[in-house]
């Protein structure tokens, strides 16, 4: 990213664009109004040495998605024509992990800088008016944000984000005249004592006329120590053209913070998660430490969900109003109905659960399961591709897969569904009312009756009648005299 920000560890807020506020609003509010083709270009092909890592850096995970794939959810966000991601290292790698992803892609065989980066993607913006570019390793830049820089630029050739810091070392500094035209940036290496002052850094992140930056494209150099083609030297020409430079900033500078290790990855975890978890509570979820709390997908949640520490949401998740969430449990792409309580050290996926159900301690809800209202699965129960009916209780030490369980059933410790031969998996039904005892193996495909009981410790591979008690084990014998072995000296 050259001279962009590279760090997450800011605090100032951003300055007013200097568009005033009423004018940066109504531009706001006519941008994607006329015919004006918006096309976007991330870059992200570099190496990302510094993560220490065979993955390539855009696909490390920020609350459980790839980086880059946070950036094309913000460019959706601008209602772009045309994405274009250019990759690098790890390409095939990148295009593979996002293959369902709407975009173009633009190969950088060669790493020689952010203009040489553009320049491959220029030839598939043809046919934009306008070419906005984003960064692969800059995951929390908001759709509002680039809104915004699009609106700002609406009425001149060339737009930047800049960034206010308190301490810009390291970073390129905007220079202006003493018009506050912005008139070109100067790296930290490069800059005077006086220059060094300026607080305004150069985050990256531009907008342009396609045809006026394809022409300045055309005009980079790389006569400097790296031998690269710099897009920030874009901005000089455009300044020595008369070219007025619109800028706006972020409303927080954690928006344009990128990643180059994995301290800088975890500190955007923690910001991103920290934001997530302030919009829970202000939406009515009571967190007991927001601190320790993880949102990796979608949460939706009614009123008075309350949720314990250490709960890591992922996928999509609705949570009814009232359910109250234990420590230490992951939910999956769940559905949980209001009332319910889910224990601590509980795991569900791709499950759903009725109204005023109790779930766990240490309980796991595979793909499929479904429990209707007022269900109890207690600790080490695990239930697969199984139906659970109104009120049934399936308390201890159970496993129960690919099973259709009636209303009102007791299953007792130990039980287990014998669904899988080696080769096929078939299906058990218990029947509204039944009550299997401890330690009873189920071998389906079976049916257990309306009412039925089943003896503990029963192998049961024949359909039990409804309202009969059936048993099936061996019979008890004592054999009187008999010695325990002793071991021979």
């Amino acid at each position: 990213m050259g001279s962009s920000v590279r760090s997450a560890g800011f605090t100032d807020r951003r300055r007013s664009s200097t568009l005033p506020t009423w004018k940066v609003r109504w531009l706001v509010a006519q941008t994607g109004k006329d015919d004006m083709k918006l096309g976007v270009v991330i870059l992200a092909a570099g190496l990302g040495k510094r993560m220490r890592s065979s993955l390539p850096k855009v696909l490390h995970p920020l609350a459980g998605r790839p980086l880059l794939l946070h950036v094309l959810d913000a460019a959706r966000g601008c209602e772009a024509a045309q994405v274009v991601v250019v990759h690098g290292h790890g390409g095939e790698r990148v295009q593979s992990a996002l293959q369902d992803e709407e975009c173009a892609w633009a190969e950088q065989a060669e790493q020689r800088g952010t203009g040489h980066a553009l320049i491959q993607a220029m030839p598939l913006m043809g046919d934009m008016d306008r070419v906005m570019v984003l960064y692969g390793d800059v995951p929390l830049i908001s759709p509002q944000t680039l809104r915004r820089l699009i609106a700002t630029g609406a009425e001149t050739q060339l737009g930047l984000l800049t960034a206010e810091m308190s301490d810009p070392t390291g970073y390129g500094r905007i220079l202006r005249d003493a018009n506050g035209c912005v008139t070109r940036i100067v790296e930290q290496k490069d800059a005077t004592p006086d220059e060094r002052e300026v607080r305004e850094i150069n985050t990256g992140f531009l907008i342009a006329d396609r045809a006026r930056l394809q022409t300045w494209l055309g005009r980079l150099g790389n006569d400097n120590a790296q031998g690269e083609y710099y897009l920030t030297d874009v901005i000089e020409m455009a300044a020595w053209e008369g070219v007025t430079i619109a800028t706006t900033q972020p409303e927080d500078l954690f928006e344009v913070a990128g990643v180059n290790d994995r301290v800088q990855l975890a500190e955007l975890e923690r910001f991103y998660q920290r934001r997530a978890a302030e919009d829970l509570m202000r939406s009515g979820v009571t967190l007991a430490d927001p601190a320790r709390f993880d949102l990796r997908g979608r949460l939706e949640a009614e009123q008075d969900v309350s949720i314990d520490v250490n709960v890591v949401i992922e996928g999509k998740v609705r949570l009814a109003s009232g359910v109250r969430v234990g420590p230490n449990c992951l939910l999956r792409d769940c559905v949980i109905g209001p009332g319910t309580e889910i224990q601590a050290n509980c795991v569900i996926e791709q499950a759903e659960v009725g109204a005023d159900a109790r779930i766990g301690p240490f309980a796991r809800l595979r793909p499929e399961a479904r429990l209707a209202d007022q269900t109890h699965v207690g600790n080490f129960v695990e239930i697969k591709k199984t139906s659970v009916g109104l009120g049934s209780k399936v308390n201890h030490l159970t496993y129960l897969g690919d099973a259709e369980v009636g209303a009102g059933v007791n299953v007792g410790a130990g039980t287990i569904t014998c669904n899988y031969d080696g080769a096929n998996k078939f299906k058990t039904r218990i029947g509204d009312g039944a009550f299997i005892g401890s330690n009873a193996a189920l071998v389906a495909p079976v049916t257990v009756g309306e009412g039925a009981t089943i003896g503990a410790g029963s192998v049961i591979g024949k359909d039990a009648p409804p309202e009969q008690l059936t048993v099936a084990r061996a019979r008890q014998v004592t054999i009187r005299g008999w010695k325990r072995p002793i071991k021979s000296s």
